[in-house]
This record gives C-alpha cells, structure tokens and sequence, in this order.
C-alpha cells in the first residue's frame, strides 16, 4: 500500500501546493527561518550532549567497581 508513497511528481506536487498558498515572496523568508530554528537545534542537543559527559561515562562502568 505505502510501496510508492512518495515519489518524485509527489514533491512536485507539494512543492506547488506550499507555493500557491504562501506566495513566491514568503518562501525566502520562511526557508532562513527554518534554517535559524535548525541551527539553535542543533547547538542546543549538542550542548545538552556535552553537558553531562561524566554522567554517561559513569554509567557504562558497573557499581560495584
């Protein structure tokens, strides 16, 4: 049933759709909004990552030892 879900005239399709409804000059500026959110996701899981490196380590080793 999902075999084809998503092929290549389906983006087209939506890639239309997306433009009919915000209009040509909104898209831009959409696009470097998302970027933006992208980027202060990424710097923030990468924070949250590097905030407790000694807390995963402590983990692995056994409690006893």
């Amino acid at each position: 049933m999902l075999r084809n879900a998503l092929e290549p005239w389906h983006l087209f399709l939506i890639l239309a759709v997306v433009v009919l409804v915000f209009g040509s000059k909104k898209l831009p500026d959409m696009a470097r909004g998302l970027g933006r959110s992208m980027r202060v996701l990424t710097s923030e899981a990468k924070a949250l990552k590097d905030e407790h490196p000694t807390e995963a380590a402590g983990a692995e080793q056994p409690a006893g030892h």
